[in-house]
């Protein structure tokens, strides 16, 4: 009996060795201002994840949402509140926005228009923005539930502003997740992010990191004609959040508050280029092994043979196609040995080959992961270009609008694809670029390449974003990861007065030199005259 008993208190101080050594479980209450699409899908994985580690979470959504859904039986809770615009109000903002790249797609000459319309959808976005701002703020009941709910982090994507203002107003730090924010002025300016133009390259100019005279050029350009379209109108956010906050500020001066940046990209997608301890890459934290696939699909999968299948999508954002167009890629797809999945919603192309089948939707990460997949059709989102990396998988792209076409260019650079242009697309350019991803070993070697660096990381995506969330919320923020740089004028940051006064100093130093030399000449001269005389 002795025995027992000692074996029984051995095993008890174990338990509390252990339970001393994990620490305090912290659960925290977590609130989220969340943005359409893609956007979300990265958001509602991060939730899912924070629900699992014992958080209660609940997200903000008005009733015009496209995307999210409200559902009594999720894990999260839903705050739903009333917007005075229909959800087809920002669907056809979508589809001009999209309708502008593939009409309008900047090219040199035509670079100031393409920002000019740019910046005229985004004022349209930032007025329907401010009325989901207003829905919520001057919602007196809603505000007092929020404040009642104690939260410890609000989780916000900056395309959709106002999440941080929410933040300040319920007196609770704000962590942001983005993949970056329209023509990256938001993490320039506000996140106090170095853009050095000679090699990092602006959002949306399709550069690389290795430019040419003339590609710096275009880049410098590109930096400010994003910042001289984009800031036109963020003078109206300045007097709106200074009205809100019942003080002077500015967007900026808010936004540059966050604790945290949780940036959905990694070094595998991006380019070498300078950040700061406060931003966190977290790219890929959707990405998980393949899972089965659904009997009927895996069978057209292993009829295939030999030859494997290809994964083609366009994303969710493009619904259907003119029957001129999908006919041309259907006459391509029927040319390929390998059998094709297609996922698109429009009508069926009468030159649909008898190797292709379209499906509304398809399990695009686990086709992803399938050992027989050869090559993935997409339009270059974030989403579709990290589950490629993490199978490694080479990519044709095809991009469309926003990010696409950034993404696309730098798989090119790093080998993993071949991009082709959407509006000028031929049905022998799909069919080569196919065979050439296919074919050339290199395009898969270099896709694996890729997702060897994705999967060699100290942390997981997913963990590291959670971590830090949690982080923020253990320290009630995380201050001491901002830099100095947020307390600067524009012009003490780029040491402009230091540079003024030596600039001075040296032009006295310079005119005081120059008279006194000049005034030894003089006197130089009167005396060598004198003893002529």
């Amino acid at each position: 009996m002795a025995t027992k008993a000692t074996s029984s208190k051995k095993y008890f101080e174990l338990l509390l060795l252990q339970v001393a050594l994990l620490g305090p479980v912290f659960c925290g209450n977590v609130l989220v201002w969340p943005t359409e699409g893609s956007h979300w899908l990265n958001v509602k994985i991060v939730i899912q994840e924070l629900i699992q580690h014992g958080h209660s979470v609940s997200v903000l959504v008005s009733n015009a949402s496209l995307f999210i859904k409200p559902r009594s039986e999720a894990a999260e809770k839903f705050e739903v509140y009333n917007v005075p615009f229909q959800n087809d109000t920002i669907e056809n903002l979508i589809e001009e926005v999209v309708a502008l790249w593939l009409n309008n797609r900047p090219t040199t000459l035509t670079f100031w228009r393409f920002y000019k319309e740019l910046g005229k959808l985004s004022k349209n976005w930032h007025q329907m923005n401010r009325l989901m701002c207003d829905a919520v703020l001057t919602n007196r009941e809603l505000m007092a539930r929020l404040q009642g709910s104690s939260y410890d982090l609000l989780l916000s994507d900056p395309v959709t502003l106002c999440g941080d203002l929410l933040a300040l107003k319920l007196g609770v730090p704000f962590v942001y997740s983005l993949r970056f924010s329209p023509a990256s002025t938001v993490e320039r300016h506000c996140g106090k992010i170095p853009a050095p133009p000679s090699y990092a390259p602006a959002a949306l100019s399709e550069l690389t990191d290795c430019m040419s005279f003339s590609q710096r050029i275009k880049n410098l350009l590109s930096y400010l004609l994003q910042d001289y379209v984009f800031q036109r109108y963020w003078g109206e956010w300045d007097v709106y959040y200074s009205k809100i906050l019942g003080r002077p500020t500015t967007l900026c001066e808010t936004m540059g508050k966050a604790e945290i940046w949780l940036i959905r990209t990694y070094w595998d997608l991006e380019f070498p280029r300078p950040f700061l301890p406060n931003f966190e890459f977290v790219g890929g934290l959707h990405c998980q092994p393949a899972k089965p696939l659904p009997k009927e699909m895996e069978e057209f999968v292993q009829s295939s043979g030999k030859h494997g299948i290809v994964v083609f999508s366009l994303g969710s954002m493009v619904y259907n196609l003119s029957d001129e167009k999908s006919n041309m890629i259907a006459r391509a797809l029927r040319q390929l040995p390998q059998k094709v999945l297609w996922r698109y919603k429009g009508k069926k192309p009468e030159t649909l080959g008898s190797n292709t089948r379209i499906y509304d939707w398809i399990p695009q990460n686990d086709l992803l992961g399938h050992p027989l997949t050869k090559a993935f059709i997409t339009h270059g989102g974030t989403n579709g270009i990290y589950e490629a990396i993490y199978h490694g998988i080479p990519m044709v792209g095809i991009p469309m609008f926003g990010d696409q076409h950034d993404n696309i260019a730098h798989m090119k650079a790093k080998g993993a694809a071949v991009g082709l242009d959407f509006s000028t697309l031929k049905t022998q350019e799909l069919v080569d670029a196919l065979n050439t991803v296919i074919n050339n070993s290199t395009y898969k070697e270099n896709a694996l390449r890729l997702s060897k660096i994705h999967h060699d990381q100290p942390l997981k995506p997913l963990d590291r974003a959670v971590f830090w969330i949690e982080f923020v919320m253990r320290h009630k923020g995380a201050k001491h990861l901002r830099p100095a740089s947020h307390h600067l004028t524009w012009y003490q940051y780029h040491c402009l007065d230091v540079l003024a006064l030596l600039f001075t100093c040296t032009a006295i130093t310079v005119f005081i030199s120059a008279k006194c030399c000049l005034f030894c000449c003089r006197r130089c001269g009167r005396i060598v005259k004198r003893k002529k005389e």
